[in-house]
């Protein structure tokens, strides 16, 4: 069958792609659009040189299936020396048109880790038993059978795509082997072995790879090799995508709304606030969460709330920091380095949270030994001055009112020498009658 209208037009570039850190959201989004812009160029071929210590699983297969659907050939190389394909990183070389390592290069470590009922691949590099099998690895419980069962079979397949050694790639996934660059091309597991970009291009020149299902030859002899670095989209979606840059930016969206409702009308905090909160949400729907972990969080967001519309003297505001950080803490669901939250910023959020949870205390400390200045409240003990006063009853004034007044008490003797100019205090209020008692003569 005829070669796919890239392969037969055979353009005269190659375009490169340097993924050197864990595989998430910014990687995949970096890949999938570097893949479409080779096709859209016509481009010969795709070389991506993969440095990565494992990744998350959604990001993983997303990159995968583009590679699959790639109408340009993709050479996936484990480079430069010292660099290393493991976990996720071992399925996107088995998933690779042509796989290639860089000498003193390795991969391997493709155990799945599950924390909390995810499919995130961490990096298996670093976890004790790699290159051998290790007990405590072994899959005990049936959720975690489903786990690696699924693992299994998705490399599997991988591998027979590719007609590569597929008995090892399970081995790399049920027991967590690794390999080094030249054992690995002894075993079929990768095609070569290259120590640099020209020898790389001379070795994969002529090979007959499948593309879309269709036999294409490659032809990369004399190829110009074109770089494309991430842009200002994958280097923000890296940085937002960072789980405590996401939670900063969720904190910073919560107290700015929370303080525009105190103040209404402000209208800056309310902005910043918005901006901040739906971008933090944003960066956490495209990580694996554990659901336990929000629910805690928004329970702690619920009850800091709580505490400043209804004081309760700490109660409900130190419970909400305590769920909050209980629920960060487990929040992101993977063992991941890259993309778990560190425990300073979980501590430095949560000392914000206190703060402001202590803040609201002392107000209303404050606000409940304040003395009373309006309201019926307010009047009872204030200082009257008689305007008026015949037989039972008369008028009074205070701050600067006229108010109708009678005696507290009808049988006080005092009442009898009530008279304009009189001093007297108030002693309750009936609706808008004042009851009072009379202060004798130099009394305020």
């Amino acid at each position: 069958s005829a070669p796919p209208p890239a392969a037969r037009e055979g353009g005269r570039s190659a375009i490169l792609l340097q993924v050197a850190d864990a595989i998430g959201p910014a990687t995949a989004d970096y890949i999938i659009r570097g893949l479409e812009t080779a096709a859209e160029r016509r481009a010969a071929l795709v070389v991506l040189r993969l440095d990565t210590p494992g990744g998350l699983d959604g990001s993983m297969r997303a990159i995968i299936k583009a590679i699959l659907d790639s109408p340009v050939p993709v050479v996936t190389w484990v480079s430069p020396s010292g660099a290393r394909a493991a976990s996720a990183g071992t399925y996107i070389l088995y998933a690779s048109h042509v796989a290639a390592m860089m000498p003193g290069t390795n991969l391997g470590a493709a155990t799945p880790v599950q924390l909390g009922g995810g499919l995130p691949f961490g990096g298996g590099g670093e976890k004790p038993g790699e290159g051998g099998k290790d007990d405590a690895a072994a899959p005990k419980t049936a959720m975690e059978k489903k786990v690696v069962n699924d693992a299994t079979a998705y490399i599997r397949a991988l591998a027979e795509l590719r007609g590569r050694n597929a008995d090892w790639a399970v081995q790399a996934v049920r027991e967590g082997a690794s390999l080094p660059a030249r054992e690995a091309v002894e075993k079929g597991v990768v095609d070569l072995v290259a120590d640099s970009l020209d020898v790389l291009l001379a070795a994969v020149d002529g090979r007959v790879v499948k593309l879309r299902g269709e036999d294409a030859a490659v032809e990369a002899r004399g190829l110009q090799a074109v770089e494309i670095d991430p842009d200002w989209r994958t280097q923000m979606l890296a940085v937002i995508t960072n789980p405590n840059v996401a939670l900063i930016l969720m904190m910073i969206g919560i107290y700015g709304l929370i303080f525009e409702f105190m103040n209404p009308g402000v209208f800056f905090p309310g902005v910043i606030g918005a901006i901040c909160l739906l971008t933090g949400l944003y960066a956490l729907a495209v990580l694996p969460l554990n659901y336990a972990g929000a629910a805690l969080m928004l329970l702690g967001l619920a009850l800091i709330v709580g505490e400043i519309f209804t004081p309760s003297v700490g109660t409900l505001g130190i419970g909400g920091v305590i769920a909050f950080a209980l629920g960060a803490a487990i929040l992101i669901d993977t063992d991941m380095p890259a993309f778990a939250i560190d425990w300073p910023v979980i501590a430095a959020v949560s000392l914000l949270g206190l703060g402001f949870v202590l803040v609201v205390m002392q107000l209303a400390v404050r606000a409940h030994r304040r003395p009373v200045v309006s309201g019926p409240e307010e009047m009872l003990g204030a200082s009257a001055r008689v305007l008026d006063w015949q037989g039972a009853g008369g008028h009074v004034l205070v701050h600067g009112e006229r108010w109708q007044a009678v005696p507290a008490d009808p049988a006080a003797p005092g009442n009898a020498t009530l008279q304009a100019g009189s001093a007297v205090r108030v002693a309750a209020l009936d609706g808008l009658v004042l009851r009072v008692v009379p202060l004798g003569p130099g009394k305020p």
